[in-house]
């Protein structure tokens, strides 16, 4: 458990859910979007793109987890 040294201040906290929250959001359109044209069959040259995009989404996506889970324990 953090020390009342490690807590975040409120207003700072519900600032930062507010964006990843928001990143979230951002974040789920492009990992669907991207499925959705890997799903309609590319031509070969540009599903190389769309997996790249996914990858990177996706990674964007754990990245916003881990940031959450942070506010949660780091939290006044």
């Amino acid at each position: 458990m953090p020390s009342a040294d490690d807590k975040i201040p409120d207003a700072l906290a519900k600032d930062l859910r507010f964006l990843a929250h928001d990143l979230s959001n951002s974040l789920e359109t492009i990992v669907q979007a991207t499925y959705l044209i890997s799903q309609a069959g590319p031509p070969d040259n540009s599903l190389r793109w769309v997996e790249m995009i996914d990858q990177a989404s996706k990674e964007a996506v754990k990245i916003n987890a881990k940031i959450r889970e942070l506010l949660r324990s780091h939290s006044v």
